[in-house]
């Protein structure tokens, strides 16, 4: 059974950090693309950030210089660096991966940036 498990969410000041994590497990995710999207309240899910299976990486404007993705490759595992939070980074963060129309997501992580 494929799973995405995401942990690192939590509560944090205005320009605190925080490191989300997403174990993946069930296959190995090496020629998928993994990355974070997030749903703030009240609104639609957005795109935050991804990595390729060739290392590309891809980030919204809004975290771009703020935001770092990476990801271990023999852990399964893929990780969101988040440096100088801000209020409107409160959003639940999922984890999601794709590879040829299929994919997956992980059931979320609550974050909260308090002003």
């Amino acid at each position: 059974q494929v799973q995405l498990v995401e942990s690192g969410g939590g509560l944090v000041q205005a320009g605190g950090s925080l490191r989300l994590s997403c174990a993946a497990s069930g296959r190995s995710f090496k020629n998928f693309a993994m990355g974070w999207f997030r749903q703030p309240p009240g609104k639609e899910r957005e795109f935050v950030a991804a990595r390729g299976w060739n290392s590309d990486t891809l980030y919204s404007d809004s975290v771009k210089g703020r935001f770092t993705i990476s990801r271990d490759i023999a852990k399964n595992t893929v990780y969101l660096q988040m440096n100088s939070l801000k209020p409107e980074d409160t959003a639940v963060y999922s984890c999601h991966a794709s590879s040829l129309g299929r994919q997956f997501w992980g059931q979320g992580t609550q974050v909260t940036v308090s002003s």
